[in-house]
């Protein structure tokens, strides 16, 4: 059967219901049959004009007063979010187009919803209004009946209870979630200066959480000019999990600088992790790279190996020093180290196993995909290559674990 042509302008015009399209800075780009119709505005009122030029509030109510706020604050929401935003009844007055300064009470359930260009940028905001002003009179006095009166002013009395409850649930969010992303930026900056040694550092919390997580990542200079380099990951997710993420960092930051190799700074936050609530079962791992030498000395509690991926593209993982996770040992025993060398060319990668881990796999799937995408990805800059392993390797869907990730080029 052959596809029939659309003409996706033509089905625009008729869709049934008011539905405008609008700029991001809220012009109107376009309007359907019915919204003009019903609006009482032609064509050419509307178009290239400001929505609230052209539908401005009534200033002879005060019970119709927010409307034009609570609207403006919906389409901004879609613009800055790119999500749907689906407003309470609202009132909204509209002046007579015939009779300035005349205004007719109207009731509106609208809808604002975001399309997205190439970019993912919101480009357009779709506007579809259910006009609900019979339903609402439909409750209204018939014949001097008080009754449908006190239901009418009910009705509207909620929904607009529900619309102010609404913004200040969105406001107390939106100021959890800058303190949240304050906190995080505090505990994980960016990555100084590693001299020739190009580097990229992630993390990704998981989905549905504030934005904050208990995975973290440290670059530590070391005295006679080498480095240190530590994923490590506390058990769960959020404020909680970040804070004793935070203190875990610090903890291990200050015991690389004095200890005499990854597994004695090791042996020093396992200690520590006994006074730090959550902190319990957090897995890390630590690697020391001597550039004199061209070797790496490594350590993991619990942790997924690093990974080598030397020029030739093969990937070899650091898992000859594993142990169990900080505080998961019965009895206290120096942690094991181990030693390895590199060439000039290799690269270091340290993650955390939000990357690698599903619960329906075993690890090694996950593992042999990390070095595949590895193997495809080597020749790219440490920036680059950390953005392809997060797209090859974590859920379209969304990960429902933390992840941290270091690329480091040695």
């Amino acid at each position: 059967m052959r596809k029939p042509q659309i003409d996706y302008a033509a089905v625009f015009r008729a869709l049934p219901g008011m539905v405008a399209l609008l700029t991001p800075d809220l012009v109107y780009a376009d309007a359907n049959d019915d919204f003009v119709r019903l609006s009482g505005r032609t064509r050419e009122q509307l178009l290239g004009r400001y929505i609230f030029d052209v539908f401005p509030e009534n200033p002879n109510d005060p019970e119709a007063a927010g409307g034009m706020r609570e609207t403006e604050t919906s389409m901004l929401r879609t613009v800055a979010t790119g999500e749907r935003d689906i407003m309470a009844l609202l009132r909204y007055d509209i002046e007579d187009p015939e009779r300035p300064g005349h205004w007719h009470e109207h009731y509106w359930s609208p809808v604002n919803a975001p399309i997205l260009d190439s970019d993912g940028q919101v480009a357009l905001v779709v506007h579809r209004v259910e006009e609900v002003t019979e339903f609402i009179r439909a409750f209204g006095v018939p014949d001097g009946d008080r009754k449908g009166g006190a239901l009418e002013a009910e009705l509207y009395t909620r929904a607009r209870e529900l619309q102010e409850v609404n913004e200040r649930l969105r406001t107390a969010h939106a100021h959890e979630r800058e303190v949240a992303l304050a906190l995080q930026a505090a505990m994980l900056p960016p990555p100084g200066p590693t001299g020739p040694h190009a580097a990229a550092v992630r993390y990704q919390p998981a989905v549905g959480t504030l934005n904050v997580c208990g995975d973290w990542y440290d670059l530590v200079d070391l005295p006679g000019g080498s480095l240190a380099v530590a994923v490590g990951d506390v058990v769960g997710h959020g404020l909680a999990a970040a804070c004793a993420m935070g203190q875990l960092r610090s903890a291990l930051s200050g015991a690389t600088r004095v200890a005499g190799g990854p597994a004695q700074a090791l042996d020093a936050l396992d200690l520590y992790a006994d006074s730090v609530e959550g902190a319990q079962s957090a897995s890390v791992v630590t690697t020391f790279i001597d550039w004199d030498s061209r070797t790496i000395t490594y350590s993991c509690a619990g942790h997924p190996p690093p990974a080598l991926v030397h020029p030739d593209g093969k990937v070899t993982f650091l898992d000859e020093a594993t142990d169990p996770p900080l505080g998961a040992r019965p009895e206290r025993a120096p942690r094991p180290e181990a030693r390895t060398p590199f060439t000039e060319g290799t690269l270091l990668v340290l993650y955390t196993d939000g990357l690698i881990e599903r619960r329906d796999e075993d690890i090694d799937t996950g593992l042999a995909r990390l070095s595949d995408s590895l193997t495809h990805h080597r020749s790219a800059a440490p920036e680059a290559l950390a953005d392809a392993l997060l797209t090859d390797l974590l859920p379209p869907a969304g990960h429902t674990d933390d992840t941290a990730l270091i690329v480091l080029r040695l």
